[in-house]
This record gives structure tokens, C-alpha cells and sequence, in this order.
């Protein structure tokens, strides 16, 4: 496919978008974040957020960004994936990010941003009975991501690593 029979839309950090047809996905910036694609592939439709923080009670001085934590991000993604005219119950999941950053020691729970992230979204997708059916999660290398609705692949960019398709 061709450069021009796209478009790349893009979702910031504590973003979430939702793309049709030939448009991509697009997002960058997942260090501790993990960035979550729910698709469905019979419709052509996915949406991703870009989520930062593992709950929202996290949120200080009460001003809430639903798309910065894994469970509020999750359920307004659903949202407008509904309003997309997307059924629920047909959705999958992809997800990646959640690396490491920084060094930390094992009794710091709160510094364990990454894993604590990745465990946080796949709660909630078990919640939702949405099935899992490919991550790149962990590490300690910042990721670049790129989905396409129409072949449902999802690019990988890991820095110093290269390039996967899942």
C-alpha cells in the first residue's frame, strides 16, 4: 500500500483515538505506558489509548484525563468504539509497552510503573472478556507503535531492537 492511500492518526501521550478502513493508528513514547489497540477485524475499526498511570484514583487534585489510566482508558475506548458502531463483544486486544525505565528495587511497588501498567489493562480486558491476543510488554526499551485496521497488524518499534509485527 501506498503512502498517500492513508492516513496516520495520531494519538498523543494520555490520548485515545479511534481510526476505520485504511486510516493508522499511530503512537509513540511508550516507555512505563502501554499502548492498547481494541479492533475488530469483520468492521475494519480499532481504537487506541495511550496509558500512562495503572488507576485513576491516582489522579490528583481531582482532575481526571480518562485516557491517562488503564482502567478509565479502557471503558471510554469502549465507548467510542461503540459509537463507531463497533460490537463489543467482538473486539481483541493488542497491546505493548510497559518496559522498566529505571532501575528499582523490588520492595518499591510504586516505582514498578511499567509491569504495574500492563497488569492493570489486562485486568480490565479480562473485565471486559476481550481477548489478548498478542502483547510486547517489558523490558527496558522505549516502543513506537503502528496499527492497521484492515490487516490488524500491529508495528513494533523498540528502540535499539528494530521492527516486529504482531
Amino acid at each position: 500500500m501506498r503512502t498517500e492511500d492513508f492516513s496516520i492518526i495520531k494519538v498523543g501521550i494520555a490520548d485515545l483515538k479511534v481510526a476505520k478502513g485504511s486510516d493508522r493508528l499511530r503512537t509513540s513514547g511508550l516507555g512505563s505506558c502501554v499502548g492498547l489497540v481494541l479492533y475488530d477485524s469483520f468492521k475494519k475499526t480499532a481504537g487506541l489509548a495511550h496509558i500512562m498511570l495503572p488507576l485513576s484514583a491516582l489522579a490528583k487534585n481531582g482532575i481526571l484525563n480518562p485516557a491517562k489510566y488503564a482502567d478509565t482508558a479502557v471503558e471510554d475506548l469502549l465507548k467510542q468504539l461503540k459509537s463507531a458502531g463497533v460490537q463489543i463483544n467482538g473486539l481483541k486486544a493488542k497491546i505493548a509497552g510497559g518496559a522498566q525505565m529505571f532501575l528499582v528495587h523490588k520492595e518499591n511497588e510504586m516505582m514498578r510503573i511499567g509491569p504495574r501498567n500492563v497488569e492493570a489493562v489486562k485486568e480490565m480486558l479480562l473485565r471486559y472478556r476481550i481477548p489478548l491476543v498478542a502483547e510486547d510488554v517489558g523490558g527496558s526499551n522505549g516502543r513506537t507503535i503502528e496499527f492497521d485496521p484492515v490487516t490488524g497488524f500491529l508495528a513494533v518499534k523498540t528502540v535499539n531492537k528494530g521492527t516486529k509485527w504482531i
